[in-house]
């Protein structure tokens, strides 16, 4: 537990300063966390990001990235980044082909899935914090509340499995528990940072971006189980790797533009 809570300490005084700045040093920061994150994900399948497959995400990873919905360089040759995506797939089943089925089918799938997931979830923490510091510390702090919630509760009160194949420690109680928590902050913090005039629609939105959120731990215990992996890495000593550490946010970034809340 020591361990856990000086890595969060350290963590956070490494991750804070950059989200406060902004610009251009947070996006670079994002890059990096995005690359690790991508590399880490490829690893559970064997897949080196040494390889042209390997190769070929990270340079579409790097391009979904990219702050704004274009590219100046690709909008002159009217080409999207979807279209970008696009041609990746067509190289990466091609190299199915080249390599006589040893990279196969499944993996052209895991690989562009793995990119796609990790491009757009921190394309969008990139996004949020364009628009607003507040919106990305709500975000932050309904899913530390949920996660928290969801922790102590469980342990307290839970006794229902909320997902057994997926994870057997969570409990419908904890869940249950994660998104009043989750509200209750959501409350305090709309009393200091309002970010909507409506409070039936903060209300509902955080009980969304708390299952949500549950939902992509979920889908990270989902991955790590069926590869066999206890935790996606180990650059955050108690805690994993910065997949293990983003899932959440990965999952609620992005809804939280879909519901056109920022």
């Amino acid at each position: 537990m020591m361990q856990r809570i000086l890595t969060a300490i350290l963590a956070a005084a490494v991750f804070l300063p950059f989200v406060i700045i902004g610009g251009l040093p947070l996006t670079l920061f994002v890059y990096v966390l995005a690359t690790v994150a991508l590399f880490e994900l490829l690893r559970m399948k064997q897949i080196s990001l040494q390889t042209f497959p390997g190769v070929l995400s990270l340079l579409l990873l790097w391009l979904l990235l990219f702050p704004g919905q274009s590219i100046d360089f690709l909008s002159e040759v009217n080409i999207s980044k979807a279209e970008v995506a696009l041609l990746a797939l067509v190289f990466l089943l091609s190299y199915t082909v080249i390599t006589k089925n040893k990279f196969t089918f499944d993996d052209a799938g895991f690989v562009m899935l793995s990119t796609i997931y990790i491009g757009i979830g921190f394309y969008y923490f990139i996004a949020t914090s364009d628009k607003g510091l507040h919106y990305l510390f709500f975000a932050m702090f309904v899913i530390w509340a949920t996660d928290s919630g969801a922790y102590f509760i469980g342990r307290a009160m839970g006794k229902r499995k909320l997902w057994p194949e997926i994870s057997p420690n969570k409990t419908v109680e904890g869940s249950v528990g994660g998104v009043i928590c989750a509200l209750g902050v959501a409350f305090i913090f709309q009393a200091f940072f309002p970010i909507n005039d409506s409070f039936l629609k903060m209300i509902v939105i955080t009980i969304l971006l708390s299952i949500f959120g549950q939902m992509g731990d979920l889908v990270e215990s989902a991955l790590k189980r069926h590869y066999h992996v206890k935790d996606s890495g180990t650059i955050l000593p108690g805690h994993g790797g910065i997949l293990d550490r983003f899932d959440s946010l990965l999952f609620v970034l992005p809804i939280f533009h879909f519901l056109q809340f920022v």
